[in-house]
């Protein structure tokens, strides 16, 4: 089924004519994007660009559908300003619990076309690790949690739902002899120098899959910032295994990594809302959890 999102990523390759440029201003990885434009030619089932070295251009068919591709977006901003005049009225304070990982790869566009559909809404945060926001959930001290669901404990207590299955990939350095492969396993990574994230639990996620492969990772370096895993993998310290949402292919010192899918490694991670049980749950939780199903599957952030 052809998506909203597929039709931006269509416009931004036709405008800017390159896949890494149009990477760069959707903000998800080449290849995702690569992906993303084969998968809308397949569903349509014609070619959209011309590939040649310096680029892509559009193909006859290609400049029909970018007249369409922007009539659809105009018409869904048209149908959300529609939407905007009634929830203007709707007033509140909606407060929203949310880990670490997630508040720094996925919230921020949340929140913002929250309060973009209803801005007289005040919104409260809260971060903290997952025990403390189920605990707060599960108290009603919290209306809703934003949050890697796979590590949830009280299910019973709390009601969820998944909104994006972010994949793990191997974060590389460039020039490393593990790019050659035509495919990569775990098996070939045990014995390499390894980043472990220490956030969100990633490090509970990282012993589960190593643990269930029956390997011993090496692991040389431990951090709690994504950036700095970012960095030292760029650096050639280490190689990291790191879900999509947060992948971005430079460091903050402009030094580009790679990111590889590892053949045996199909676990992801779930992110998604969780909100309490049984009872009635607050008037703006609702609203909140029809914006955030407008989401498109991955992140923001984060491919």
């Amino acid at each position: 089924m052809m998506t909203l999102r597929q039709i931006r990523h269509f416009i931004a390759v036709a405008e800017t004519g390159s896949i890494s440029a149009a990477a760069q201003v959707v903000h998800i990885s080449q290849s995702t994007l690569t992906l993303a434009i084969q998968q809308l030619e397949d569903e349509i089932g014609v070619s959209l660009f011309n590939r040649h070295a310096k680029g892509m251009s559009l193909t006859h068919q290609g400049h029909q559908f970018l007249r369409q591709a922007h009539l659809i977006l105009a018409t869904v901003d048209n149908a959300k300003r529609s939407l905007q005049q009634s929830t203007d009225q709707v007033a509140g304070s909606l407060t929203i619990g949310v880990t670490s990982l997630v508040a720094g790869y996925y919230l921020a566009d949340l929140i913002t076309r929250f309060q973009r559909a209803y801005p007289n809404v005040d919104i409260r945060v809260m971060e903290d690790e997952r025990p403390y926001i189920e605990h707060l959930l599960v108290s009603g001290e919290i209306d809703v949690g934003v949050l890697i669901l796979s590590n949830l404990e009280d299910r019973h207590a709390l009601q969820t739902e998944v909104l994006t299955h972010s994949p793990l990939r191997l974060w590389l350095p460039p020039q490393h002899p593990l790019l050659e492969h035509d495919s990569i396993s775990l098996a070939e990574i045990v014995s390499e120098p390894l980043i472990q994230l220490n956030v969100d639990e990633m490090d509970l996620n990282a012993q589960r899959i190593w643990s269930g492969a029956g390997l011993q990772p090496h692991i040389t370096l431990r951090t709690g910032s994504t950036e700095a895993v970012r960095s030292l993998v760029a650096a050639g310290l280490g190689l990291s295994i790191q879900p999509d949402m947060s992948y971005r292919p430079w460091s903050l010192e402009g030094d580009i990594i790679e990111a590889r899918a590892v053949v045996d490694l199909t676990q992801t991670l779930d992110v998604g809302l969780a909100w309490r049980r049984g009872s009635a749950r607050p008037a703006l939780v609702d609203p909140f959890l029809s914006v955030a199903r407008e989401q498109p599957a991955g992140r923001k952030p984060s491919i």
